[in-house]
């Protein structure tokens, strides 16, 4: 069977994707504006947070939020140009702008000598050596803090405006809500998850390189949230971990691994249009309330140490 190893590369895989596909989740799922340059913001963090840690040698935690603020400062800058773009025009200048991302780190060759110490960007052949920080508990705690970061934005009126503008941007706009102010919010959250998800995939595999970041995971992340539900946290929970562990589960079919994964998306969405969750939530809480109550009475049910009743001990 597979080794402990290989599942905690499975669930370190599974925790910084679900932060992407989260901060996908919010532009797609809730506002509505499709992108297909995700992996560009991902990219833009996995460089940045490479550049803290083995040039200027920051703390990983530190590189992580530099990396995030980096990627949102494009997509801030991203979104002054394109928000007022609608439907397939939006997708098309965001698979654009992430692909010409892509195509400057394929090219650039850089040295940057900080302290004495050589750092080379090396255009194609990328970066390696590069010391692995990312572990599961850390990954762990970190998409705990975004997952409730999320749903606590999207039960505000931020969240609301959000939604809004996805069912009807012009009736929003009626109503006195400033659509590209919750565009624009939706465009930075997303783009500061990618970047964030971006350092911490860089410092687990050890090396970089921009083929990692072509138009293809874009677009897997984007199946990702359609098939756990537009608008659904644990939706792009549950999509996220399938997805993620699917083509590993499928491994030992070899060549047809890819073949199967395919037609098992292609499955769930003829029989689940709208996706795992449909845009609903899981009812967490009450889940949570019910394991507990099972584990509670399991508890009362015990029999006394001795083996004798409570109220035989309390007669002796």
């Amino acid at each position: 069977m597979f080794s402990w190893y290989y599942i905690e590369g499975i669930l370190i895989q599974s925790c910084y994707t679900l932060l992407i596909v989260l901060g996908l989740s919010i532009l797609t799922g809730y506002t509505g504006m499709f992108s297909f340059g995700h992996a560009g913001f991902v990219c833009i963090g996995a460089y940045v947070s490479i550049l803290c840690t083995m040039a200027f040698g920051l703390p990983y935690w530190l590189s992580l939020i530099i990396a995030g603020l980096a990627a949102m400062l494009l997509g801030a800058g991203l979104g002054k140009i394109t928000l007022n773009l609608k439907g397939d025009y939006f997708c098309i200048a965001t698979l654009g702008v992430g692909e010409a991302i892509r195509l400057i780190f394929n090219n650039l060759q850089l040295t940057i000598n900080v302290g004495g110490k050589d750092f080379l960007l090396d255009g194609a052949k990328g970066v390696a050596s590069i010391p692995l920080h990312t572990t599961f508990k850390g990954s762990l705690v970190i998409v705990v803090i975004f997952l409730t970061a999320t749903a606590l934005l999207m039960n505000s009126k931020h969240g609301r405006s959000m939604l809004a503008v996805r069912e009807d941007e012009l009736a929003a706009q009626m109503s006195g809500i400033n659509t590209f102010r919750s565009k624009m919010l939706a465009m930075c959250m997303s783009a500061l998850y990618a970047g964030i998800a971006g350092g911490m995939m860089a410092h687990y595999f050890g090396y970089l390189q921009p083929k990692m970041f072509l138009m293809t995971k874009s677009t897997e992340y984007t199946i990702m949230v359609i098939f756990g539900g537009m608008g659904s946290i644990t939706g792009s929970v549950l999509g996220t971990v399938l997805l993620c562990a699917l083509p590993e589960l499928l491994r030992a079919v070899g060549d047809w691994r890819l073949v199967m994964y395919g037609l098992a998306v292609i499955v769930i969405m003829i029989v689940r249009p709208k996706g795992l969750m449909g845009g609903k939530e899981l009812p967490v809480g009450r889940i949570c309330r019910a394991v507990g109550h099972v584990f509670t009475k399991k508890k009362k049910d015990l029999p006394p140490p001795d083996g004798g009743s409570v109220g035989e001990e309390a007669s002796v």
